[in-house]
């Protein structure tokens, strides 16, 4: 039999450090394999199908952005960072998801064919059909995801994920090897939902029927609608790109800016998704205890750092990354990636931003800031498409993050009392890693062959100079993060 003392401590609860910890370090896992599946998956994808296929694909991609950003009005994240059981919320949470995916689904089964004719692609209006079902798997499994995210359980979504990753990418490209081109990349897409939401709805720490809450809905709906309309605003102008190129530039292009965009979007998978899968939860739980504002600015720290080194490895190599991988004939798609990186680790600062106003319960600056984003996007985009192509479309979002996005979230962070002056100097180190990295980039590419060598040297001497410079303050940064302090949440 156990002593007394030895039982309680085996019931005690983790501090929340140890459940951040332990979170971070299987959402890792997760992500790093996840990636380097969808990474082969998507070698293997594109030098089957053509570029065409990618840009019908893209408008479906729009589509179904647009309304998971309006799915379930933004209250599921209410369970996230909700003080004390969620039995009172969960049912009426689950009844506003399911309710307004269904009404969402109906919508784009009849704007489909408008909405790609405005486009200028009619062939993707059946995929856009297709695709529309993610919305309602996406309502039904909002509040079971939710939960799993509060309870930091992310072993299970890795499981989850990687389950959904061995069934839907045979799919994939067993349809592709037939030549179903783009429709094999949308049932492969639907595929991996479904499975996603089965086994989310199956290892929930909790389930709960659908309900109403008269007294809980008010609360609510004021919570989440300004989280869904930023949401909305933030999909709307990351994918006005997309139909500004595929508007003015055609299918084949709009192919191309798509896998330069995806290939951008690695440092956001590695890294930013990593710690967004506890953020939230994180974030609400440190500002319980008085300790948020400096643990946002530890996290932004740890991200900010890992994702300069990603992101200016791809813009320095963006020649050798594309040609290698993907072969020369997606060799245009390089020019886009430079300035894509830029947007790319915007939106992580943004992201993180996002997550920590949410734990704070301020979410009506969130919409505002990308209500003027769009605004300033919108002309920019056109214009870069107009005298540039798909180059001048990816400088026209760099612009805009360093002269409009920057310094909104600065504004908005220092109205949620966060001190700026720290944060900028924070990110100072990871600035001089990342000039170092260029210009080893530049003095390796003037050397060497352009080709795989200068893709494999250049990579060592980038992240050996970087490590050298962030690396020391990064380990101490990540470990007061996730082990130092030990107050219990």
């Amino acid at each position: 039999m156990s002593k007394p003392g030895e039982d309680r401590a085996s019931i005690e609860p983790e501090t929340l450090e140890a459940q951040v910890g332990r979170g971070l370090t299987w959402s890792f896992i997760n992500t790093v394999i996840g990636r380097l599946g969808s990474f082969l998956t998507g070698i293997v994808i594109a030098r089957i199908v053509v570029p065409e296929d990618f840009g019908v694909y893209a408008v479906a991609l729009v589509a179904l952005s647009l309304l998971l950003s309006m799915n379930e009005l933004g209250v599921s994240a209410a369970i996230v960072r909700h003080k004390g059981p969620v039995n009172e919320i969960a049912p009426t949470v689950s009844t506003i998801a399911i309710g307004s995916s269904l009404v969402l689904f109906v919508i784009a089964w009849f704007a489909a064919e408008p909405f790609t004719e405005a486009m200028g692609v009619p062939a993707a209006t059946g995929i856009v059909r297709l695709m529309s079902a993610a919305v309602i798997i996406d309502g039904i499994a909002s509040v079971p995801v939710a939960l799993l995210t509060r309870s930091f359980m992310q072993s299970k979504r890795m499981k989850i994920d990687l389950i959904a990753f061995a069934i839907s990418t045979p799919v994939t490209i067993i349809l592709a090897v037939l030549g179903q081109g783009a429709w094999s990349l949308a049932w492969g897409a639907i595929v991996g939902n479904v499975v996603t939401g089965v086994f989310s709805l199956l290892w929930a720490p909790a389930r709960f029927l659908p309900g109403w809450n008269k007294q809980a809905v008010g609360e609510l709906l004021r919570f989440g609608l300004p989280l869904a309309g930023a949401s909305l605003l933030l999909l709307a102008l990351l994918n006005a790109d997309f139909v500004v190129v595929g508007r003015t530039l055609g299918t084949v292009q709009l192919g191309f800016y798509l896998l330069a965009f995806n290939l951008s979007t690695w440092p956001m998978s590695l890294v930013s998704n990593v710690v967004r899968r506890i953020t939230t939860a994180a974030y609400a739980r440190l500002d319980q205890r008085g300790d948020g504002a400096n643990g946002f600015r530890q996290s932004v720290f740890i991200v900010v750092s890992v994702g300069a080194l990603v992101c200016v490895l791809l813009a320095a190599y963006a020649g050798e990354i594309v040609t290698f991988l993907y072969g020369v004939r997606w060799e245009e798609a390089a020019l886009a990636v430079p300035a894509l990186v830029v947007l790319s680790l915007g939106r992580m600062l943004v992201e993180l931003t996002y997550d920590y106003l949410v734990a704070l319960g301020r979410t009506i600056g969130n919409a505002w800031l990308h209500g003027g984003w769009l605004v300033v996007l919108v002309p920019a985009l056109i214009v870069g498409a107009t005298l540039f192509g798909i180059q001048g479309v990816a400088w026209a979002h760099a612009v805009v993050v360093l002269v409009v996005v920057v310094p909104g979230l600065a504004v908005l962070l220092h109205k949620a009392g966060s001190q700026i002056g720290p944060l900028v100097g924070d990110l100072a180190l990871p600035a001089l890693g990342s000039l170092a990295v260029l210009l080893s980039a530049w003095l390796v590419q003037a050397l060497l062959p352009t080709g795989f060598l200068t893709l494999a040297v250049g990579g060592v001497v980038g992240v050996a100079l970087f490590a050298l410079i962030v690396g020391p303050k990064f380990v101490r940064t990540y470990r007061r993060f996730t082990i130092a302090q030990t107050a219990p949440a």
